[in-house]
Formats: structure tokens, sequence, C-alpha cells
């Protein structure tokens, strides 16, 4: 009887332990420990319409890396359109890139979605902005803060309407411009 309760005890361990320091990175964003200057960029969105990173200092930035054949892309899609419409006239935008596809394909997937983004979708065709941030998987999410600098990575779906993302999101919202 001792037996069965000791293997029980340490699967429960075994599956609470990464629940925990899930908790303490965020929700599973993890601030770079040295932040970094945000490799700029230039990309348009589907109505052809340009947005230039650099023209966004003094703004916070999630800069989300997904694609329409990803499904934790498709299901952190309403979170940030929650999180992007609660904070958006505080200063905070979301720029989704999508990877490889063309927009016409997009906008036919986003079609489908229960919850059409209003922020913008834009296209890096070529992987040229993927490559400049490290990107190895989708979906990856970086924050930037006010000063241009990269802060915050992940790397798979998120939960960005947590209360601990949100948190995150305010504190760089309410850091002075410098």
């Amino acid at each position: 009887m001792r037996k069965p309760l000791v293997t029980f005890a340490l699967i429960l361990t075994s599956w609470l332990a990464p629940a925990t320091s899930f908790a303490a990175l965020g929700h599973g964003l993890s601030r770079l420990p040295t932040p970094i200057t945000a490799p700029d960029f230039t990309l348009e969105d589907m109505d052809g319409k340009s947005y230039t990173l650099s023209s966004l200092r003094g703004k916070v930035v999630m800069i989300n890396f997904w694609a329409t054949w990803c499904p934790p892309c498709r299901e952190e899609i309403p979170s940030m359109e929650t999180v992007y419409l609660a904070l958006r006239d505080k200063g905070f935008i979301v720029l989704a890139i999508n990877q490889w596809e063309t927009p016409d394909h997009v906008f036919s997937y986003m079609g489908q979605l229960d919850v059409y983004p209003t922020f913008p979708i834009l296209f890096d065709g070529d992987s040229k902005v993927s490559d400049s941030y490290g990107v190895k998987g989708l979906p990856t999410t970086m924050l930037i803060d006010k000063r241009g600098r990269v802060v915050y990575r992940a790397v798979g779906g998120r939960n960005f309407n947590h209360p601990e993302v949100r948190a995150l999101i305010q504190q760089l919202l309410d850091e002075k411009d410098k």
C-alpha cells in the first residue's frame, strides 16, 4: 500500500513543479537578463499600409510571430485582442507578424476565427524580420518597452490576458519615457 502512495506523490510533485516555475516566469514570459535594442523593420499589413517599428517609440509593443497552420497561434489570438483593446488607449500596440504566407490566404483564414483581430497583421514573407529576432518556433512573442528594447520573450502559445501578463504590460506602460 505504501509503494503506490509514494509513486502517486512523486507523480503529483513532478506535475506541480513545472506549474510553479511557469507562474514564476510571468505566465510564460521570460525577462531578458539584459534588454536588447529591438531590430528595426518596416512591414506591410493586409491593406498595404506600412508599419515601421522605430516610429512606435514611446509605446509598448507586443510583436507576435505566427502562421495560420500553427494551432497555438490560433488559440492565443483572442487573448491578444482582449489585452490590445483594453490597453491600446494607454500606448500599447500589438503587431502580429505572419510568416511565409500571402495576404489573401491570411485574409481567408481570419474569416474563420471566432474573434477577428483589430490589431495590425503584418507580413514577413521572406522571414528576414523573424530571423533578425532569432525566431526558431511559432508562436514567438516579444514585449518591447517604450525605449525600443526587447525586455520579455515567450515561445509557444500564451494567454496574454492573464493577470500576470497584463501586470507586466502595465508595468512597462507605467515606466517613464527616457
